[in-house]
């Protein structure tokens, strides 16, 4: 049975380095936006673009890998409760099973990495500063155990 690996938490947190390592562990097809933001228009703003890749073009791709037994690898950070529970439900339609991977980091330790990243920016990555992420990190909405048990595989990081 395929799986879809859903990576959740803020910037900062490691999301798109744990997505490349189970990549590799799993030979999973991985979908990242800002990869894809930043090819594509030269950008990595939040606006409707992004929306249509991730809900509609990456989901497309996705749904069709699962239904073919690949495994999937969603490196969307899915602040809301609303945007995991619709990626599980339709996974588990397909018949894949539904892990979720939060990165639940505290701010600090979030800044001193945006921190150095911001420093030396790797292709397809944006600054962030300080400001964005206490903003974001009010929005982020952190899966609570009555959430958690509705997955399949459920891994919750720290640190």
């Amino acid at each position: 049975m395929a799986g879809l690996v859903l990576i959740v938490g803020l910037p900062g947190a490691g999301k798109t380095s744990w997505a490349k390592r189970v990549e590799d562990e799993r030979k999973a097809l991985r979908f990242t936006p800002d990869e894809w933001m930043d090819a594509l228009f030269n950008t990595n703003e939040f606006n409707g673009r992004r929306w249509v890749l991730e809900s509609q073009l990456f989901w497309g791709v996705a749904a069709r890998a699962l239904a073919l037994e690949v495994d999937v690898i969603l490196d969307y950070g899915c602040w809301s409760r609303e945007e995991r529970d619709l990626f599980r439900t339709r996974a588990q339609a397909l018949g894949a099973s539904a892990e979720i991977v939060v990165l639940d980091l505290p701010f600090e330790v979030l800044w001193e990495r945006l921190e150095r990243r911001n420093a030396d920016l790797p292709p397809a990555t944006f600054s962030i500063t300080r400001e964005e992420l206490a903003e974001w990190s009010g929005r982020f909405e952190i899966p609570t155990a009555d959430e958690l048990q509705n997955w399949d595989r459920q891994l919750v990081v720290k640190e």
